[in-house]
């Protein structure tokens, strides 16, 4: 579970990123930089929170790492039990599908992954479990709820 300074500077950069229709918070260094929304596996609520995106064909390729800690990120809960969530790059916010991959699929966006981002690769070395990698596939219409 997040702390409050982690909960405060997800916020700020949520905020950040609103704000500036995605011109601040849209890069972390070269790596960019997505918001993700999901829904409250329990409470319903949107949950947004900042995720490195790696583009993969006509999606992106989003890595629950947790930091490399134990558990898994609540994010990927949420996207587990309602894998229709919403995702802003830039100005634009976009429905997309959420799936989980597996095998070499899962192998081979881990990949693109870690050469986008190699810190995953340091997650991966912290912790027992195997890090999610979520594909995003856009679907048409309105961004959910």
């Amino acid at each position: 579970m997040a702390g409050p300074v982690e909960r405060f500077f997800t916020r700020l950069h949520v905020l950040m990123f609103r704000t500036s229709r995605g011109r601040l918070g849209a890069r972390l260094g070269h790596v960019e930089q997505v918001l993700l929304t999901t829904w409250g596996r329990r409470s319903g609520k949107p949950r947004t929170t900042p995720v490195a995106g790696t583009p993969g064909g006509d999606g992106l390729i989003v890595v629950a790492s947790n930091n490399g800690k134990a558990p898994n990120p609540a994010r990927y809960l949420n996207l587990v039990a309602e894998p229709r969530v919403s995702v802003e790059r830039g100005g634009r916010r976009s429905p997309a599908l959420a799936r989980v991959l597996t095998g070499a699929e899962r192998e081979d966006a881990w990949r693109k992954a870690v050469a986008n981002n190699p810190g995953f690769a340091g997650y991966a070395q912290r912790t027992e479990r195997e890090i999610p990698v979520i594909r995003l596939d856009p679907v048409a219409g309105d961004a959910p709820r």
